[in-house]
């Protein structure tokens, strides 16, 4: 049974479809990442699994339950929580109230105290902010943050918009780097990226998405390797 499983979603804006069909599966374990240019309905995507906006038809399994109708807190207290793109970070709150928000749904002090301490160890520059307002942190920092606040809500898989999106080379180098040690902790990842060359490297499987359809998936290594992508993600060709 497949951790997550969506089937021939759809999803409208209005009169405007975004999503036609979508179908994509995540096995326990995996870092799965969804591919494809500006516009084609990854973000999208990524906000129907969690809750943020109505699938118009389709179905939507987390750990076998359906999930498609319940509200966005009631899916992150079954274990699945969404880093979004451009971060969303509260920007007049500090480092530490951001990292407290993303344990609001849980009552086990003892293991958000861990788990608070796991994070600040993956992403130490966090540690030395903490007091600091996350208004004033760097896009880089911000986009930890981000991280480090979904996994406050302890997943058990987690879903992540962008993650380099706007950052220097090194830092996003460091992001994926830490996306890998999450994984290897035991995290299931569905990745959304534009960097296709940096998520086809971390990733397990591969989807590729045009204009609200799969058009290709397989597992990562071929799709980087199959010359299709290479000419359309990676500047190759």
């Amino acid at each position: 049974m497949a951790m997550l499983e969506v089937k021939d979603l759809r999803v409208s804006y209005g009169a405007i479809k975004a999503l036609h069909g979508v179908s994509l599966r995540v096995e326990p374990g995996e870092i799965v990442t969804l591919i494809g240019c500006n516009g084609a309905g990854k973000t999208t995507t990524l906000r129907a699994i969690s809750g943020l906006v109505r699938a118009a038809a389709g179905e939507i399994r987390y750990e076998s339950k359906v999930i498609s109708r319940l509200a966005p807190h009631e899916i992150v207290r079954l274990g699945l929580a969404q880093a979004p793109e451009g971060r969303g970070v509260f920007a007049n709150l500090t480092v530490e109230e951001n990292l407290d928000l993303g344990a609001y749904a849980r009552s086990d002090h003892a293991q958000i105290a861990k788990d608070r301490e796991r994070a600040l160890n993956l992403f130490p520059r966090l540690r030395e902010r903490l007091r600091q307002l996350a208004g004033t942190l760097s896009g880089g920092e911000q986009q930890m943050l981000a991280i480090a606040r979904a996994l406050l809500a302890r997943p058990r898989l987690l879903l992540l918009d962008e993650p380099s999106l706007g950052l220097a080379p090194q830092i996003v180098q460091t992001i994926f780097k830490i996306i890998r040690d999450i994984n290897a902790d035991g995290t299931t990842i569905l990745l959304v990226e534009q960097n296709a060359h940096m998520a086809l490297k971390v990733a397990n499987r591969a989807y590729v998405l045009e204009t609200g359809r799969i058009v290709m998936e397989g597992p990562a290594a071929e799709l980087a390797a199959s010359d299709e992508v290479r000419k359309a993600y990676l500047g190759v060709g």
